[in-house]
């Protein structure tokens, strides 16, 4: 992905476009190359970007925790002082969280087309959040 030449950039991805690539661990990797800051922002609770992240060994400079998209887009925004800000995302909501919080918005398969990255498969990407527990009331 040609980020200008310059690598003053805060990467930000939803969640659900951090799933929709092959190898997210490779991607964070590369982008570390052409970025100063990676990580991924969800509405979803913190243990599910946790265990994702924790599975497929994804290093992160930061995350959501347990507020919203649009807040953690605004608080990043704030604490990482560099020249772009730019949010990979899958749907127009993204992109509307994006345009909200002022940060450039990617949709994943651009982005993916971009930089290099595979998309998973659609079977590599249904995985459920949590295991099912059967000791569990």
């Amino acid at each position: 992905m040609d980020s200008g030449g310059s690598s003053d950039m805060t990467l930000a991805f939803e969640l659900e476009a951090l799933k929709a690539l092959a190898d997210p661990n490779a991607v964070f990797s590369g982008a570390r190359q052409w970025t100063e800051y990676v990580g991924v922002v969800s509405e979803k609770p913190t243990y599910v970007v946790t265990n994702f992240t924790r599975k497929h060994r994804v290093r992160q400079d930061f995350f959501s925790g347990p507020r919203g998209v649009e807040e953690s887009l605004e608080n990043i925004r704030s604490q990482f002082d560099t020249d772009r800000h730019v949010f990979v995302g899958v749907d127009d909501e993204d992109a509307a969280v994006a345009e909200a919080t002022d940060w450039e918005f990617l949709h994943v398969e651009d982005a993916a087309e971009a930089a290099g990255w595979t998309l998973a498969t659609p079977e590599e990407v249904e995985e459920p959040e949590e295991p099912s527990r059967d000791d569990w009331p």
